[in-house]
Formats: C-alpha cells, structure tokens, sequence
C-alpha cells in the first residue's frame, strides 16, 4: 500500500492533479523523499506557477543589461568595465511567525543573491509595511512584529557590514495578519568578475561550503506558498535562523575562489535549500547531478535525506569545480575556517540523483522539476474593489490641524527611529542615505555613482492595479531624476493574495501588466524579482502591493537635498500646481488620516509628461541649477513644503497660490509629475522647462520663520517650523508607545 495519502499530498501543498503529474513523469509513485523535492520545487515561491506565463510580459533587454531574468540577480553595465548585480526579494511569511530571524535571514538570502554572481554588495534596502499600530486588536502585536523586523535587518546587515541606505515604511490595517519584509540590495564587480548558476562539465565535482546543514527553514518554501492559518504561529520550525558573521566569512570566501579560477557554476541554497541549488544549477547547463548525503556537513545527529534535502539552513553555497582542482577550493575555504566538502558530481543523464550511504533516495529528471513544473493561466474577473468610486461629502475645519495631522502620521513622519538602527555608512561609499530623496552610493575607482529608489502603494493599487502600478514606476523613475540619476533598470517584488481566488488573480495580471507599460515607456528594463503569493491571514488579502525598486547612474558628486538651504530662495513647482477630481482624492493620504476613509481612483498619470518632467530636474541637478530638490508624492504639496523646512537650517517658504481647487485638494492631492524646487537662479529653471515643454510655477520664496501658504490672498496654513518638526520627529515614537505597558 501506497505511504502518499491524500492527506500526505495535501500536507506537501500539493493538489491531487500535480501528484498524477509526478506520477506521469516518473513512471511511477515518488518515494517520501522524492514527494518532498517535488512539493518545495513546486511550491508558488519556487516555480511561478501562477505568475510566469504574465511575466513574460515585462521588458528584459536594454544596451545596459548584461544579465536579465533567469539568474540569481540582474546585472547591469554602468560604464568603463564595471557592472552592478541588484535584485529584490521577499520574507514575508517568515517574518510574522519569527520577526527577528525572518527579517534577518531575508537580508542574508538576498545579499547570497548578490555574491554568489560574483560581486561584492555595497548596499541593501528595505521595504517594509507593517498593521495599524494603534489597533485596540493588533496594535500590541504590530508593534512587536515591527520592532523585531528592524532588528533583525539591523542586526544582520550591520553585523555583515553592508550600509542599509534607505527604504520606506508604511502601515495599514490591510497587513494586519501579513506584514511584508521585502528587501533589496546591490553589488560592484568588473565584468570579467561575473559568475553564473549553472552546473556544466560532465564529471565536474560539485561542492558544498558554508554552514552546517540543520533542521531549520525545514518546508520553508512550501510555508511561502500558502495562506496563513490560526496554525501558522505554530510554523517556527519553518523559519531559519541567520549568523551575519558567518555568511561574512563566506562572501570572502566565495570571491577570493573565485579569483582562483576553478569555479565553474556556484549557486546560493536559499529557498528549497539543496534541493534548489543542485537542480537549478543543472537544469541550467541541461546537465544532471548525483549527490551522496552522507558527505554533507551536518550539525545534527540522525537527519533524514528529506530532512537535509528541504532544510533552509542559512550561510550555505554549492559550488561546481574544475575537476582536479578541488584543493584550489578547499584551500581557501580552510583558510576562512568554513566546511568544504565535495558532494556529488555533475553527470550526462539529467538526472537529480539523491544517494545516502550508496542508496538512491531520489531519481527525477531535472526537466521535471524545473521546466515542466505546473504553469497556470488561472482564470481571472475584474480586480477584487475594496472600495467605492465615490466618497462622502468633506470640508475641512482647519486647514494648519490637518497638516499637523498628516506630518505625525506613520505614512509620512519621520522613521528616524528605524534607520538609526541601520549602519548606513559603513564602507564609505555612501553620498545620500536614508531620509534622501534616493540613495546614492559611489562606485569607487570610477567618476560613476549609483542611485536606488524603492517605492509601492497598496492604496492606489487597491484601487486600480494596473494604473496604481504604473504610478508607483513613475515615482520611482522621479525620485531618481530628482537626485540627478538616469534610471536604467528595475528589478520588483509582486506581493499578493491567493491566486486561486479570480480577483486576486484579476489584481495581478492588471498589476503586471501595469508594470511592463510603464518599464517600456520610461525605458527600464526588469532583470528579475521575486513573486510573493498567499499573503493571506483567515481569507483576508493584503491590499495588492507591488514594490519596484529602479537603479539609476550618475556622475559623482553630492546630489542636492531635500531641504531649504537659504532664506530668500525662489520656491518653483516644476510640472505645475495640477488639478484633481474628489474622485482621484480617495486614495490619498489625507483621505487616510484625516478623513478616515477610502474611495475613488489613482490620480491619472501622464507618462509623456512625467517624463519630460524627469528629464528637466535631471538637467537642472547635473548642471547645479537648484539647492533642493523634492518630489510630490504622499500628502501632496502641503506636506513636501513642510519636509523641505526640515533641514538642519530650518528655512521654511512663504507660499502665494492662484488656483480655483477646493482647499484641501489644493492642499493635500497627490497628481504626479511635480517637483518642488528652491534656487538662486530662477530664470534658469524656467527657461530649462519651457525647452522641454513642462510648466513652472514660481510659488514663493524661502524664509526662516516658518511655513506659510496663502491661496487667493487667503490663509491656508500658518505654521512655525520647530513646531512641525517636533510632530514629524516624534511621530513613529509616540505611535509604538503602548499605553497599557505604562
């Protein structure tokens, strides 16, 4: 009688139609252990089986790509032989069951990502959304699962040494049961310093490195792919644990190996551990692979081939080698004082052949578990409407509270308290960091710099996926001009709810196919990402979030702030005041907390224009034209102007407007396609964009005593800058302040 149950195909997050298929390519009914290597490579968070067929759809290739989708991370030429290697990659469900070690370990899986390509990371971000935290419900736990996900990124990163130069933070109720860990990060090399995923050279030895093999992460992948439950708490055995110092001696390690010239292939063990690499690798080259599990270096007794074959212990490489040159191998890793171990071999047959003391456990054809692994094109309706087109009736009482309301809430006020967790400045590469328009890192040995921006919004994707996510391109490709960088390249993380379900389905076809529109018109090709499905807790999805994080290059030197820097400054608004519909105004953050309610539509986003706009703040920056520089976005024009006046100088503007919108939209919509900028030069803005046929507003002028914005002669807002800045500065602090624990 047959040990694969119903129950046992259930339990492995497989459905009865994909265990006859395994049954039809093998011939025959898998062992346990074959069953397990099935489920993991199987699994959403491995094989994309519901998403791959859309993302064919994105645009992979520009004159700047050297290495797109396909491989453990992107690469892209930057100029005078140098390239950069980016990606961005999820621990979601890891990180609500075990905050700490779920954010860390996804900061140690991406920055594998990075090196195992042969570059050395320089940079990490994060994107980060959390619940509400003032929930009388939640809130206790939001704040717990907030403050263990810093943490844990603090802890690894800094302990690894890699600068965390910024990121976002957002909270709403919509994460409530689900927060999302995404986390990006970057590399340097030269392009003869590139190193491929792939297992070639029949007869090749084939080589374990890194940490021992333990039970931890044990379905880790499986876990990844399925919605939360009451039981999900129960899952810590599913989440691995992390040793930064570790993986530090490894990333050494693996490059000085490099350098030797006897690797052929070399690939992280991250999601599905073993199982991944090896097939992965081989599937690559159209080679087999035969291990034999007694060889791998263990830190506890008794494990079983299953056990070492799904475990997602952390700090661990595969490596294929030149035959007869495995002691160039051992050699070094020796000297870092890391096990090194030859496993298996790289064979003819296509095979994934899994041996322990001589008996074979598992004998599946790689094509099987890569290349034929279940593909769906699951049916799919209308995106699931979480709100209505039309909102209620508003009008504010005072214009100043609202503003003071919108600058402490936890969208928008400052997350000192986060990034001073975060070393952001070790190596020294570091020109802008967090609270920067978009980070900037040099590429020293070059007159080149690089610019990194990651931005999503649930909100208006919520209300639209696809222009939601062509918004949050756009803005993405703005914060970079806005720094003076070229966006040349994204890489994103698709973070979803059940794609069985039609309209969730609906909200990721229109999602993707947002993305691809607007990464081939604003010429930003995507080299890879990471797909996260299931974030769902007792049947309530997250809102739709994609995160886009864009790369962009630019010539060295200091980008200008975000900041007032002088009194007696013009204040111009390039790309103008805009108008919006009370429709467009539902999304926004006003709505949000000051309102409380949701409604409505993104607000429309006209990329031709954006990208004339990008492109007059780029000139502007490169050519010194402006002291500062900042983009409208969250909160709209109140609240930039109020952000502005938060530098160490404290230079706040006096705002004249001449617009018949309704205060409050005025105010506070968010239409893209503006940038807020102050000079000593304002002919020159001006003539700068009316050659690229963008309008500009002089608005007013910097002062010292505060911030001020008339309309129409009218006072809208009246308010002194330290007392603003006090609200902004201490607004995270007072929202993780729990009342009952005093």
């Amino acid at each position: 009688m047959s040990q694969i149950t119903p129950d046992v195909i259930a339990a492995h997050q497989l459905t009865q139609g994909e265990y006859d298929k395994i049954v039809s390519l093998l011939g025959r009914e898998p062992s346990f252990t074959e069953l397990g290597i099935f489920s993991v490579m199987w699994s959403e968070h491995c094989s994309y089986k519901s998403s791959r067929i859309h993302l064919k759809k994105l645009p992979t290739e520009s004159k700047y790509v050297l290495q797109g989708p396909g491989e453990n991370a992107g690469i892209i030429d930057i100029g005078d032989g140098v390239a950069i290697a980016f990606k961005i990659e999820s621990h979601n469900h890891p990180s609500f069951i075990e905050p700490f070690q779920g954010a860390a370990t996804g900061v140690g899986g991406i920055l594998r990502d990075i090196f195992t390509m042969g570059a050395r990371p320089i940079a990490v971000m994060d994107s980060i959304r959390f619940g509400n935290l003032e929930d009388e419900k939640t809130g206790a736990r939001n704040r717990r699962i907030l403050e263990g996900v810093v943490s844990g990124i603090a802890h690894y990163g800094n302990c690894f040494g890699v600068p965390t130069v910024g990121g976002e933070c957002v909270f709403e109720s919509s994460y409530d049961g689900n927060p999302l860990v995404n986390v990006f990060a970057l590399g340097v090399f030269r392009h003869d310093e590139i190193f491929y995923g792939t297992a070639s050279g029949v007869g090749n030895p084939v080589i374990y490195v890194g940490a021992k093999t333990g039970r931890d992460g044990i379905h880790g992948a499986s876990m990844a792919s399925a919605e939360f439950t009451e039981e999900s708490k129960q899952k810590r055995p599913n989440v691995q644990v992390g040793d930064p110092f570790l993986e530090k001696l490894l990333l050494e390690a693996c490059l000085e190996a490099m350098k030797t010239g006897a690797i052929v292939g070399i690939q992280d063990m991250g999601a599905a551990g073993l199982t991944s690499s090896t097939c992965e690798m081989a599937s690559r080259a159209g080679t087999g692979i035969e291990i034999d599990l007694q060889y791998v270096p263990q830190r506890e007794p008794g494990m079983t081939p299953y056990e070492m074959l799904l475990s997602e212990s952390q700090e661990r490489m595969l490596l294929v080698a030149e035959r007869g040159r495995e002691g160039e191998i051992f050699d070094v890793f020796k000297k870092w004082g890391l096990d090194a171990a030859t496993i298996g071999v790289v064979t003819d047959d296509g095979l994934f052949r899994v041996k322990d003391h001589g008996k074979v456990y598992a004998e599946i054809p790689n094509r099987a578990l890569a290349d034929e692994a279940p593909k769906y094109d699951r049916p799919h309706t209308t995106p699931l409407r979480v709100a209505p087109l039309d909102g209620p009736e508003f009008k504010s009482r005072d214009l100043t509270a609202d503003l003071k309301s919108l600058i402490e809430s936890g969208d928008i006020c400052s997350k000192r308290w986060i990034w001073e967790q975060y070393d952001h400045q070790v190596r020294t590469n570091t020109i802008a960091g967090p609270g920067a328009e978009a980070a900037v890192v040099r590429i020293k040995g070059t007159n080149t710099s690089v610019a990194m921006s990651l931005d999503g919004n649930g909100r208006y994707c919520a209300l639209d996926p696809r222009e939601g996510t062509k918004l949050i391109v756009a803005e993405c490709c703005r914060n970079l001009s806005t720094v003076g960088a070229l966006p040349v390249a994204t890489t994103n993380n698709l973070n979803f709810g059940n794609p069985e379900k039609p309209e969730i389905m609906a909200q990721i076809v229109e999602s993707v196919e947002g993305l691809a529109e607007a990464c081939r018109f604003f010429e930003v090709p995507v080299t890879g990402g990471n797909v996260s499905l299931y974030n769902e807790t007792l049947g309530t999805p997250i809102f739709p979030t994609p995160v886009v994080g864009i790369v962009g290059t630019l010539p060295t030197t200091v980008p200008p702030p975000i900041h007032f820097q002088h009194p007696g400054r013009s204040v111009i608004l390039l790309g103008g005041l805009r108008s919006a519909t009370e429709q467009e105004f539902g999304g926004t953050q006003y709505a949000k907390v000051v309102l409380d309610t949701f409604w409505g539509k993104p607000p429309t986003l006209d990329m031709e224009y954006e990208r004339r706009v990008q492109q007059t703040v780029r000139e502007l920056v490169r050519e010194k034209a402006v002291e500062s520089a900042h983009d409208l976005s969250e909160g709209g024009l109140a609240v930039a102007l109020a952000e502005c006046s938060f530098g160490k100088a404290q230079v706040g503007a006096e705002i004249d407007l001449d617009s018949d919108l309704r205060p409050e939209l005025l105010l506070f919509h968010e239409a893209p396609s503006r940038i807020l900028v102050s000079t000593a030069d304002p002919e020159r803005v001006i003539a700068a964009a009316r050659k690229n046929g963008v309008e500009s507003v002089t608005i007013g002028v910097t002062l010292e005593s505060g911030v001020v914005i008339r309309n129409q002669k009218a006072v809208l807002v009246d308010c002194r800058i330290d007392e603003l800045g006090k609200l902004w500065d201490t607004g995270l602090v007072n929202l993780l302040h729990d009342p009952v624990s005093v």
